[in-house]
């Protein structure tokens, strides 16, 4: 269908469709049940047919996110997932993300692309280190958060002591959409104050398949609940009096988080997650482009790519730019433009994702997510367009703290080498930083957490057939400089100066010291802090 000119008819169904979208991502620290609570979420949506718990262990159930080997054997995820389904005549487009700190880069560039956040947080450790950190870009993203607390069926703290972390950690006000019946560890049910009744679970085959549950007046949770109930209530009371009822502009702008409890690995109150977000997640809205002009959702398609990935599809090794539809409606086989190449590409292989799974997609909406097979020239920040050009806002790449060098271990197998790294690099795997001096044989990863060159070396040798080798160099420290600061650092010890495949020139030093002797010694050489300065185009 052209788009050169649309019809009000055509408008408006872009914009019903925009409206029916709830495109969000799952943070947490590790091991608080993210996947766990993915595979809950699409369970009770009803697009799989029973749950597994994330976990290392053989004998359980793989979770339908967590896809790579390296994830199933360690219980955790290394790489986000998007999976897509629909709920009440809503389009769901769930983005699981890796809560590991080391691959923080790639729960960044997810929450880019998302329109609301679902903060989780484990019962019993209250608000930990990633959760915060992973706040901190929510907050000056300006993404609304629905907080749950997840994990009620063990032992852990205090509901109100919980709200007053989240109240004095994040500045957030607690508005409770649901509460718990039954102390941590004794998980009941929830108190639904929406519907001012309550929700009784009960497990059903051990968790993997959606519980059962009953729904009973106020005064017949009374009458069965006793005490439990009544502190359900007093407590929630004291939570709403002492903050604010529901309220969906707080929520939306940022002040209030909704507060839900559930136990994902048992399906207690995920029905009422979902519930939630369809009601009160923001949909599909104008996205401001790298001027900050917002993009009307009815314009010509325009998207970005938050995520490569390759590697998905074991018989054909392909490779998936995910892109975030902002603008328009995108139509499988269109020709669209790249905006940092200027050049135009047909997108005839496109797929929607759950998963691993893949399917063949004619058309997507605002706010969907479509993975493009096979686009080899599309990098994460990619804008792309029809007609109208337009540039979304770069996707800034973390400061490095790691740095090690690559080598192949089997010099006839360079080809393979080399291709691998520039796919991983590609991706965002890892950053890669060459110079002459080292030449191509020898690239410098360059990693914001070690457990990143875990990965690059897995998938070399599984991905790619090229085994290889690092060697940890003593850099901690990097900034963006220019050209000028390789003749200048060329013989000073503790530093280097490596070009960036962005074109961008970094410059390692061994620890701040380092950096504070050159600044000194050569005080017109541009040095910046990484993440305060955009990457080339």
């Amino acid at each position: 269908m052209s788009q050169e000119v649309l019809s009000p008819a055509r408008i408006s169904e872009i914009h019903k469709e925009a409206g029916r979208r709830r495109t969000f991502a799952v943070i947490s620290h590790p091991d608080a049940g993210k996947s766990t609570l993915t595979e809950a979420l699409a369970l009770h949506a009803k697009v799989i047919g029973t749950a597994g718990a994330s976990s290392g262990k053989a004998n359980r159930k793989e979770t339908v996110s967590d896809w790579m080997q390296m994830e199933k054997d360690r219980g955790i995820s290394i790489s986000s997932a998007a999976l897509q389904f629909s709920y009440r005549d809503t389009v769901i487009n769930l983005l699981d993300t890796p809560g590991h700190a080391d691959f923080s880069e790639d729960t960044y560039r997810v929450l880019a692309a998302v329109d609301c956040a679902v903060m989780l947080v484990d019962a019993a450790k209250g608000l930990e280190t990633q959760t915060m950190k992973l706040f901190e870009v929510c907050k000056a993203r300006n993404l609304p958060i629905i907080t749950v607390i997840n994990k009620w069926d063990r032992p852990g703290l205090d509901s109100l002591a919980l709200m007053d972390e989240i109240t004095e950690r994040t500045g957030l006000q607690p508005m409770p959409l649901t509460w718990a019946v039954g102390i941590s560890g004794d998980f009941r049910g929830v108190w639904d104050l929406r519907n001012d009744r309550f929700a009784q679970f009960k497990r059903n085959n051990s968790g993997a398949n959606i519980a059962l549950t009953e729904y009973f007046t106020p005064e017949e949770a009374a009458a069965s609940q006793g005490d439990d109930w009544t502190n359900a209530v007093d407590e929630a009371g004291l939570v709403v009096e002492s903050n604010l009822d529901f309220d969906l502009e707080e929520f939306h702008a940022g002040r209030a988080t909704p507060i839900l409890f559930s136990s994902a690995a048992l399906n207690f109150g995920v029905k009422e997650i979902l519930d939630a977000l369809v009601d009160f997640a923001p949909p599909a809205a104008p996205r401001p482009d790298v001027d900050g002009t917002p993009r009307e959702v009815a314009a010509p398609f325009a998207g970005f790519v938050f995520k490569v990935q390759a590697g998905m599809n074991k018989a054909h090794r392909d490779h998936v730019a995910f892109i975030r539809v902002c603008s328009g409606v995108f139509e499988r086989g269109m020709v669209v433009t790249q905006t940092r190449t200027g050049k135009s590409f047909a997108t005839k292989y496109a797929q929607q994702v759950f998963g691993r799974e893949r399917e063949v997609i004619d058309q997507a909406y605002p706010g969907d997510v479509v993975g493009l097979v096979n686009a080899s020239s599309l990098r994460v920040g990619d804008s792309l367009f029809i007609e109208e050009s337009v540039e979304f806002p770069a996707i800034p790449l973390f400061a490095p703290e790691h740095f090690q060098v690559a080598r192949s271990k089997d010099p006839s197998k360079f080809k393979q080498f080399r291709r691998g790294i520039e796919q991983l690099e590609h991706e965002g795997v890892i950053q890669v930083l060459r110079s002459d001096l080292r030449g191509d044989q020898a690239p410098v990863l360059a990693a914001v957490g070690p457990m990143q060159f875990e990965v690059v070396e897995d998938r070399m040798a599984h991905d790619f057939s090229a085994p290889m080798r690092l060697e940890r160099l003593p850099y901690s420290l990097a900034r963006i400089t220019t050209a000028d600061a390789m003749p200048a650092l060329a013989n000073v010890p503790g530093a280097e100066v490596l070009l960036r495949s962005d074109g961008e020139y970094l410059a390692l030093f061994n620890d701040v010291w380092a950096l504070r002797r050159i600044e000194k010694n050569h005080p017109d050489l541009s040095l910046e802090p990484i993440g305060t300065h955009n990457p080339a185009k």
